[in-house]
């Protein structure tokens, strides 16, 4: 597969990475001192999560935490194309709005099959205090509805798959949860017409990971505001209603618990500590897999186009760049580091886009 397949903004000599990023928010934790250049993708193992390093968690999360509130202001306030924040600027020149180069990332997809991927959480519906609750519009779920449709859509979540079902609702959709370690393509549809496809390569973790919860949901009770979610071979920790001056508790005591399991990793999303098994996967594993189920896998006339606003979706983006094959598109209304060649700010401009896809569909009658 070469280069020239991978649809990137016409103003981007590539894609952009830490080196040519304008005001981009860097990915921790880096070690407490300094020194986060060099490490900033690694993941760590309990063993490491002492001292300095739980110190450098403690200021990761400060870092990738929304605090320039009158940035964010008037990011919000500004309408897409009157945005006067230089960082913002600089940054959209290198991920423009897949809004506003709709015509050009469509005329790149005409005769190939488009492949759609889709985070949950702060891409279908709205980052909200309690996980729960994070419950996506009608409005959205018909437009999803409406692209499973017309191409093969898959959401791919950190939630726990069956929970992100119950949010969805959908059917028509393929579905993985624990960040890719939890995959089904049901029997039925015109992709896997024989029999279910269930991936679960952490399978091995799952004892493990439920005492993990147990454990975090004890050493995490006094801290108000605190969260523990068993999303099955992922534990997340939400620390969005939190005060920061408890953080520093917070890691400490879920550095306590992964002393005892050494075969786990700890790593960061958005306002979420998450505890997952030390295997080489994640949602960009998940959508090669996903791409080799529906029978794409050395297809070259399929394109990719996955949509996702969090760190751990990265990793997708990243299969994408390698592949020279997709379409990446970040969701968020600040400048972030990221392999995405493209940008939405909010679920729904995402929506937004949706619906022009499956119009397009309508009128183009492409595949």
């Amino acid at each position: 597969m070469t280069s020239q397949n991978m649809l990137v903004p016409e103003a981007m000599p590539g894609i952009a990475t830490p080196a040519n990023s304008p005001a981009a928010v860097p990915y921790p934790p880096p070690r407490s001192g300094g020194g986060g250049a060099s490490i900033r993708k690694k993941h760590y193992s309990s063993i490491e999560l002492s001292g300095g390093r739980a110190n450098g968690w403690v200021e990761s999360m400060k870092a990738s935490s929304p605090t320039h509130a009158k940035a964010a202001a008037a990011l919000a306030a500004a309408p897409a194309d009157e945005l006067e924040i230089p960082e913002y600027s600089a940054w959209i020149i290198q991920h423009p709005s897949a809004l506003s180069k709709f015509e050009q990332i469509m005329n790149a997809t005409k005769g190939k099959q488009i492949v759609m991927f889709l985070d949950y959480d702060g891409t279908l519906s709205p980052i909200v205090d309690d996980p729960d609750s994070a419950f996506m519009s009608e409005a959205m779920r018909a437009a999803v509805k409406e692209v499973a449709r017309c191409f093969p859509t898959a959401i791919v979540s950190g939630r726990c798959r069956s929970k992100v079902y119950d949010f969805v609702k959908l059917t028509e959709l393929f579905y993985a949860g624990s960040h890719g370690m939890d995959i089904k393509v049901p029997k039925g549809t015109k992709y896997t017409k024989k029999k279910d496809v269930i991936l679960q390569p952490a399978s091995e973790f799952l004892p493990a990971m439920n005492e993990v919860h147990k454990k975090l949901l004890e050493k995490t009770k006094p801290i108000p505001g605190a969260k523990v979610e068993n999303n099955k071979f992922c534990v997340s920790v939400h620390f969005r209603c939190v005060e920061e001056k408890h953080w520093g508790l917070l890691v400490e005591q879920v550095c306590l618990v992964l002393k005892e399991y050494p075969k786990l990793r700890i790593t960061q999303g958005r306002k979420v500590l998450e505890i997952r098994p030390t295997i080489k996967w994640d949602k960009g594993k998940a959508l090669e897999f996903l791409l080799e189920s529906l029978g794409f896998a050395d297809c070259k006339n399929v394109v990719p186009v996955y949509i996702g606003d969090d760190r751990t979706d990265e990793d997708a983006f990243k299969v994408l760049c390698e592949r020279g094959q997709g379409i990446g598109i970040l969701v968020s209304e600040f400048p972030k580091e990221t392999k995405a060649s493209y940008s939405l700010r909010e679920p729904s401009e995402v929506m937004d886009f949706l619906l022009r896809l499956v119009e397009w569909k309508r009128v183009s009658g492409a595949k």
